[in-house]
C-alpha cells in the first residue's frame, strides 16, 4: 500500500456482502470502485447502492465497471464473490494488482490460501478441493493476500439493493501470524467505515469458527429451508447441528486451531441470529450454484488428511448437494 494519499479501493463482486463493504466504505468518505455485471451494473450506475442496515439506509453512487482495466492498480482489492467463482475471477484481476496492492479475499469456507505460510508439515500444500489444478494459487501472489473473516448476515432484494438485520464485523489476519503495518491499516480503513474491524495473529482461529458456523447451517438449510433460528432450535434439526458441530470442531482442533466457544454457546449464539436465511439456500432458491466445496468439500479433505471420519457431515452434504443438482435440472 501507499504510505500516504488517499487509497485506491475495489470491490469485486457486488452481491450482499460485497455491497454492504462498499456502501459503508463510501458513506464513510472512502470512495470505492466496484467490479460489477449484468443487471448489477445497470443497477450501480443508475442508482448506486442502497443498503439498509441497523444504523438506517445508505444511498451511496459509487464507480462501476465490468472491466478491471477501467480502474488501474489499486491499494486494497477486496474480492466479494462465491468461492466456486474465483477461478473465473482472479486472474481478471491482475490489472489491479501492483506490487504493493493488498488482496482481501471475502469469501466462505477453506481458502485457496490456507496453507501458505501455515508453518505445520502441510505448509506450502494445496487445499485440492477449491484449488485443484493450482490456478488460484498462480493466479496472484500469496505474499500480497490478507486473510478475512466475514461476520456480516446480509440479503440482496435486488441489485444493489441490501438489507442486513445483525451487527457488521469482518476480521483480519496475515497468513503469516505477523502482526504488520498493512494489517493495521487495512483494519483501521474498515473500522472507520463503521464496521467493526479487528485485527488478530492467528488468524485461521477465527476462520474454522466461520467455517463450522457455514458447515453446520448452510447445506443443512438447503435439505431443510430452515432459517438459522429453526436450525439452531428445533429439537430435530439441532440435534443433527450439534453431531455436525462436533465432528468439525475435532478437524479444527487436530489442526491446531483454538475455537474459543463452547458447542452450547456456539448454537445459542447462532439461534440468536433470528429468522435469517443462509446465503446458501438464498442461492438455492434462485437456482444458482452452491459453495458446497469450500463451505462442505474442503472440511472433508483436511479430515482425510487426518484420517478423521465425519459421517454425518458428509451425508448432509450429499443430500444438499443432491437438492442443489435437481433444482438447477429443473430450470
Amino acid at each position: 500500500m501507499t504510505s500516504s494519499g488517499p487509497l485506491r479501493v475495489c470491490v469485486a463482486g457486488a452481491g450482499a456482502i460485497g455491497c454492504t463493504v462498499a456502501a459503508r466504505l463510501q458513506a464513510g468518505g472512502q470512495p470505492v470502485n466496484v467490479l460489477a455485471r449484468g443487471d448489477t451494473l445497470a443497477a450501480l450506475r443508475q442508482n448506486g447502492i442502497c443498503l439498509t442496515d441497523l444504523e438506517g439506509e445508505h444511498q451511496v453512487a459509487v464507480s462501476a465497471s465490468a472491466s478491471a482495466t477501467d480502474f488501474g492498480v489499486q491499494d486494497i482489492v477486496f474480492v466479494c464473490t462465491k468461492a466456486q467463482s474465483l477461478p473465473s475471477i482472479l486472474p481478471s484481476l491482475v490489472p489491479l494488482i501492483g506490487e504493493q496492492t493488498v488482496v482481501v479475499p471475502m469469501v466462505n469456507g477453506v481458502p485457496w490460501w490456507y496453507f501458505h505460510a501455515e508453518g505445520s508439515r502441510f505448509s506450502g500444500q494445496v487445499v485440492n478441493a477449491v484449488d485443484p489444478d493450482g490456478a488460484l494459487t498462480q493466479a496472484l501472489p500469496l505474499a500480497q493476500v490478507i486473510g478475512c473473516v466475514v461476520f456480516i448476515t446480509a440479503q440482496s432484494l435486488a441489485p444493489g439493493v441490501v438489507k442486513s438485520n445483525n451487527p457488521h464485523l469482518i476480521v483480519f489476519g496475515e497468513p503469516s501470524g505477523q502482526m504488520t503495518p498493512r494489517l493495521e491499516r487495512l483494519r483501521a480503513l474498515v473500522e472507520a467505515a463503521g464496521i467493526e474491524a479487528r485485527g488478530v495473529d492467528r488468524i485461521r482461529d477465527t476462520l474454522w469458527t466461520k467455517i463450522l458456523a457455514n458447515l453446520t447451517s448452510n447445506p443443512l438449510s438447503v435439505v431443510t429451508g430452515a432459517t438459522l433460528e429453526q436450525l439452531y432450535s428445533l429439537p430435530d434439526l439441532k440435534r443433527i447441528v450439534v453431531k455436525m458441530l462436533h465432528e468439525g470442531l475435532a478437524v479444527a482442533a487436530a489442526y491446531g486451531a483454538r475455537v474459543n466457544f463452547d458447542p452450547h454457546t456456539f448454537i445459542e449464539l447462532a439461534a440468536g441470529m433470528g429468522p435469517v436465511k443462509t446465503s446458501m439456500l438464498q442461492d438455492y432458491e434462485k437456482g444458482l450454484p452452491l459453495e458446497l466445496v469450500a463451505i462442505g468439500d474442503a472440511v472433508l479433505e483436511l479430515a482425510q488428511r487426518m484420517d478423521m471420519a465425519m459421517p454425518v457431515t458428509q451425508d448432509v452434504l450429499a443430500l444438499a448437494r443432491f437438492r442443489g443438482q435437481a433444482v438447477a435440472a429443473s430450470r
